[in-house]
């Protein structure tokens, strides 16, 4: 699931990473890295103060559940960006919104589409959990 990921925020990266000279070139892929961090630790750190019901709602259903999840998780990866990559805080945080937002949006719909399992919410979330979560999480889909 972790390369799947990656492999997804790599398609996403072209105008945000890839392309862009505010990267620079030695730290794309350690920045595209950075990005799956971000997703993975911002729904795990959720799922652990007790937000699974957030997460779920962000498969779900869109608006307020997924903005204040895609928020967090971008704000998480544009603080990486600054703290370690040498890009200037507004430049983060406009890096981290082009990139971001596309890639949770590609989960989301990828989520939904039942022949790609990879980003089932269940086996997604068990992934980052260490816990098979599916149960529960397959029946808060369906409530």
């Amino acid at each position: 699931m972790f390369e799947k990921l990656f492999m997804l925020v790599k398609d996403n990266a072209g105008r945000a990473v890839l392309n862009n000279p505010i990267i620079a070139e030695k730290y794309r892929d350690a920045v595209m890295i950075e990005a799956s961090s971000s997703i993975i630790d911002g729904l795990k750190k959720q799922m652990e103060t007790g937000k699974l019901n957030d997460v779920v709602q962000f498969f779900k259903h869109s608006g307020q559940y997924s903005a204040a999840l895609i928020t967090n998780i971008a704000n998480r990866f544009a603080d990486k960006l600054n703290d370690f990559y040498g890009v200037t805080p507004e430049e983060a945080r406009d890096v981290s919104n082009m990139l971001i937002p596309e890639v949770m949006n590609n989960i989301l719909a990828r989520s939904k589409n039942v022949q790609d399992t990879d980003f089932a919410p269940g086996y997604m979330l068990s992934s980052i959990n260490g816990n098979d979560v599916s149960p529960l999480v397959n029946r808060m889909m369906v409530a």
